[in-house]
């Protein structure tokens, strides 16, 4: 009986573990898809660069995370995006109505031809990617810079703020 009881124990024991670990990967994925649903981006590759089967290309992932965050205040709404190893010549800003449009190319350049990757976690190709703004903005005053990897867009808010109070009679 006590033979038993143990791997009786021991069972209990991994099923809690295994329990414990399916909990972790969850709440990890629903985070992961709760803030970064808007940030995973689609990345094509030109007709020229097709990857075919044993090209370098081919291993690498058609979709990536491009982390942004979008802030508002008292005068400005403030858009961020983290653009890893890319220049400011290689992305494009377009506001349409209360929506910012980037897209630009992230191109895959490659020291030496005679290496095997193991980890391909990078995209490459073109990119499009639309943030709603939440709030009209200045287009006439916007700003853009780049530096250390990060495009910065500073948008000047349109106008006073929309909200006011009504007496009753």
């Amino acid at each position: 009986m006590t033979m038993l009881n143990s791997l009786k124990k021991t069972g209990e024991k991994i099923g809690h573990e295994i329990s414990r670990a399916w909990d972790s990967l969850s709440e990890g994925w629903r985070e992961l898809l709760s803030r970064s649903s808007d940030s995973l981006t689609k990345f094509t590759h030109h007709k020229e660069e097709t990857p075919t089967a044993g090209s370098a290309l081919a291993a690498f992932p058609s979709w990536s995370l491009l982390a942004g965050e979008l802030e508002e205040t008292a005068k400005d709404v403030l858009v961020r995006i983290e653009l890893p190893g890319m220049d400011k010549d290689d992305c494009q800003i377009t506001i349409d109505g209360n929506t910012l449009y980037l897209s630009g190319e992230k191109r895959f350049e490659r020291e030496t031809s005679d290496s095997t990757y193991h980890v391909m976690e990078r995209a490459y190709g073109s990119f499009q990617r639309a943030i709603p703004l939440p709030r009209n903005v200045n287009i006439e005053k916007a700003q853009a810079s780049f530096k250390n990897g990060v495009l910065t867009v500073r948008l000047p808010k349109e106008g006073k703020d929309q909200a006011k109070s009504l007496p009753v009679s």
